[in-house]
Order: structure tokens, then C-alpha cells, then sequence
């Protein structure tokens, strides 16, 4: 951390000048989140859709009569 200069007193202009330092980065990392974050609801969505599908697909499968017609 950096030594600030003592002798004088801290206004309020050094107090919000660094509360906006701080939003900034928090606001980058945020950003950076959020991206990450939309990608994978996406791999997620796609997933379930993948299993519904392939689930669909088993449960159809099981109904599915076979008739066998034999002349004699």
C-alpha cells in the first residue's frame, strides 16, 4: 500500500476520488464475470436440451412394439 502524505488533512475530494478508483476495477471484474457467467448458461442450457432429447429418445424407444407376422 502507499504511504499518503500526512501533514495535511483528508478532504472529501481524496475520499471520493478513491471510491471511484475502487467502483472501477470492481466494476471491470463484474464485466469479466458476467461473460463468464452468460457462457456457461449457455453449456448448461445446451446440456439439459442434450438429455431431454436423449431421454426422449430411450422412453420412446421402449414403447415401441414389434409385431412379427409368420405364414405357415
Amino acid at each position: 500500500m502507499a504511504r499518503t502524505d500526512t501533514s495535511r488533512p483528508i478532504t472529501r475530494d481524496d475520499i471520493e476520488a478513491k471510491l471511484r478508483e475502487i467502483q472501477g476495477t470492481t466494476e471491470a471484474g463484474a464485466d469479466a464475470a458476467r461473460g463468464a457467467g452468460l457462457a456457461a448458461a449457455v453449456v448448461g442450457l445446451l446440456l439439459a436440451l442434450l438429455v431431454a432429447y436423449l431421454i426422449g429418445r430411450r422412453k420412446g424407444r421402449k414403447r415401441r412394439t414389434v409385431v412379427e407376422i409368420r405364414r405357415l
